[in-house]
């Protein structure tokens, strides 16, 4: 496994993560969705909202970066690192939203990390 490698794998798994928060803060704008009647009334801001369409343009960068990863390595071994996107979004969210962060979320974190170093090793 070369550096360069796991360099695309964090740079894919960091874009999913962006787009995930830039859909966050784009969802805060548009405001909660119930699907019902109201759904429809929703859609203007939805589309004209540009949070949302970074989102949608991180989760295409994201694919074709993952589509790279997935032409050299094992997608067993890949795919392991998405997890730490978790790690990242929870963080993130703390400091860009206020999300709280448990103790148990911590532990989690902690086994996350430590999981993707096993897997990263075998």
């Amino acid at each position: 496994m070369t550096i360069k490698n796991i360099f695309q794998i964090l740079l894919g798994v960091s874009l999913n993560s962006v787009a995930q928060l830039l859909m966050r803060k784009g969802m805060l704008q548009v405001g909660i969705i119930i699907f019902d009647n109201t759904l429809f009334n929703l859609i203007p801001k939805i589309i004209s909202n540009i949070f949302l369409w970074l989102s949608i343009f991180c989760y295409i960068l994201s694919a074709f970066v993952w589509m790279a990863v997935l032409s050299k390595v094992e997608v067993s071994f890949a795919y392991a690192f998405n997890s730490l996107g978790f790690v990242i979004i929870s963080v993130s969210g703390y400091f860009l939203f206020n999300e709280n962060i448990t103790c148990l979320k911590i532990i989690g974190f902690i086994l996350i990390c430590s999981g993707v170093y096993c897997v990263s090793r075998s």
